[in-house]
């Protein structure tokens, strides 16, 4: 199996896919509980609901290992990317509802974890970090979009609900600050969808480390997957999608047409 999909970018527009895949190894599924191979904290669907024309320009890559394998949206040390606050690690645990991922005594070692970074956590940042070098180098820029979803509530991280669009740019420091500007005027022009920049999702590993890159505009949307899906079933919803889509076709299309010095 590919461990992950990729397409050569035409356009100065990467979008990244970390956390969509299902794909559990067959040895490392027996070593998993019951909870956890229901996969509840995939970002469901996300290849579908982004699906529109200008992305079959863009530069593109959606992991299709599941994210209870390793998480590609963590430094590859495991060191935590929010320090005094509860999250899950590159090899976690537990899901989001503290459910053991493995059965006990199954849980894998340092010397497993350095082998999954190596087989898995490796090649998808390698092909990350290579196009993102070729459409810099082609174009003098590039915008950056790492795309999520969440469940609504989440009583580990948080509490209560949280907006429909979550956009993280590790407080700017993953952008410029026109960059930033734009996605704030995006924010103010919408009517009736909830949104904040850096709230408590302001952009995992991939976002802040090639927002580090030189020319790299990056950003993390975070969606708030009631907007779009039955989150008890796990199905897909047509009357949620079909108000939400037109909003994220509109935020790709800007980010898109967005070049430095507007």
């Amino acid at each position: 199996m590919k461990l992950f999909q990729f397409q050569r970018g035409l356009i100065p527009l990467m979008v990244s896919n970390p956390h969509s895949g299902t794909f559990i190894p067959p040895e490392i599924a027996a070593t998993m509980s019951p909870e956890a191979l229901v996969k509840r904290d995939t970002d469901w669907f996300l290849a579908r609901l982004y699906d529109f024309p200008v992305l079959k320009k863009a530069g593109m890559i959606k992991a299709n290992l599941s994210r209870y394998v390793i998480d590609l949206n963590r430094r590859s040390d495991g060191e935590s990317l929010y320090p005094g606050q509860n999250t899950t690690g590159l090899c976690p645990r537990i899901t989001f509802e503290k459910e053991a991922i493995y059965l006990e005594g199954k849980e894998p070692d340092a010397s497993e974890v350095g082998k999954r970074v190596e087989h898995f956590w490796r090649p998808y940042h390698d092909q990350l970090n290579e196009e993102l070098d070729r459409l810099v180098g082609e174009f003098g820029y590039v915008v950056f979009l790492d795309v999520h979803s969440i469940a609504d509530q989440v009583r580990m991280l948080f509490e209560g609900s949280i907006p429909i669009l979550n956009f993280g740019t590790n407080h700017g420091k993953s952008c410029s600050d026109e960059f930033q500007a734009s996605l704030e005027q995006f924010g103010d022009s919408l009517d009736g969808v909830s949104w904040v920049a850096n709230g408590r999702f302001i952009g995992g590993y991939i976002t802040r480390h090639y927002g580090e890159k030189p020319k790299v505009n990056a950003v993390q949307l975070e969606l708030n997957r009631s907007s779009y899906m039955d989150e008890e079933t796990l199905q897909w919803s047509d009357e949620g999608a079909v108000k939400i889509r037109p909003v994220l076709e509109n935020f790709v299309e800007m980010l898109s047409e967005w070049k430095p010095g507007r």
